[in-house]
């Protein structure tokens, strides 16, 4: 067993120290523009978003767009802001959607056509108790981002959470796999109490089809994946694993 297994082992026996590493609200949001309109998007966000969200209150946190043009390489962009609170998030989008300035940059922005195709999607989560702190923002080098969502059958999200926090983390670390952050979809959202959302950072596309083929064949993820399993899968079949590869925009705090 590798050894922040065994620290996190180790943690579960004394009540109260595994938690948490950070308790803030935080903010998945996808945003899928017209056709041609991404760049507009981007050079809105880089320009004039980022800083009113700042303004206002919100920390940016991580910017992104898909890798692969059939999961919107060419219209979406995926980021993740953090709150202090849901009620912190209400006053902040408020503050947002009335400040003249963003009115004016939206306007402007907008003049050659509506930039958005649809209402964008949000998700409020919180971080899961075996979830590192975030890395703080800066370059990462090139590397790629995975976006990995897990959705459990019925009453099977806690021993989902026991086998990341038991054996998958660790296991992840031994094979090269970097850890960003681990969540769960707050009550009342899509997804609560079935759903576990990661994000992990890789050296390359290649570099994570290695980990993962390494992690797969490794003998403690097998015997932990079999014990874990003994009453019946941890993830819904089929369908139960999404994973959407990113790269970080030029203007991301996270890289």
């Amino acid at each position: 067993m590798v050894g922040w297994t065994r620290v996190l082992g180790l943690a579960l026996l004394l009540p109260g120290v595994l938690k948490a590493a950070d308790d803030r609200v935080f903010e998945l949001r996808t945003y899928v523009t017209n056709e041609g309109k991404l760049p507009d998007l981007l050079t809105r966000f880089r320009d004039h978003t980022c800083a009113l969200f700042a303004k206002h209150g919100m920390v940016n946190v991580g910017y992104w767009v898909p890798m692969d043009e059939a999961a919107g390489s060419a219209n979406t962009l995926v980021y993740l802001l953090a709150h202090e609170s849901r009620d912190a998030a209400k006053v902040s989008w408020k503050g947002f959607g009335a400040d003249p300035d963003w009115q004016k940059a939206r306007q402007a922005s907008e003049e050659k056509g509506k930039i958005l195709a649809k209402a964008p999607e949000a998700v409020f989560l919180r971080m899961s108790d075996f979830s590192p702190a975030l890395p703080s923002p800066g370059a990462g080098g090139d590397r790629v981002f995975e976006l990995r969502t897990y959705h459990t059958p019925p009453g099977k999200l806690e021993a989902l959470h026991a086998r990341f926090r038991d054996h998958t983390l660790g296991l992840f670390s031994k094979h090269g796999m970097t850890h960003i952050g681990y969540w769960n979809p707050m009550a009342g959202e899509k997804g609560a109490g079935d759903t576990l959302v990661y994000l992990l950072a890789h050296d390359s596309r290649d570099a994570a089809a290695r980990s993962f083929a390494a992690f797969r064949s490794d003998p403690d993820w097998i015997a932990a994946k079999t014990a874990s399993e003994k009453g019946g899968s941890l993830t819904k079949q089929p369908g139960g694993v999404e994973s959407l590869f990113l790269k970080a925009t030029d203007f991301s705090p996270l890289k």
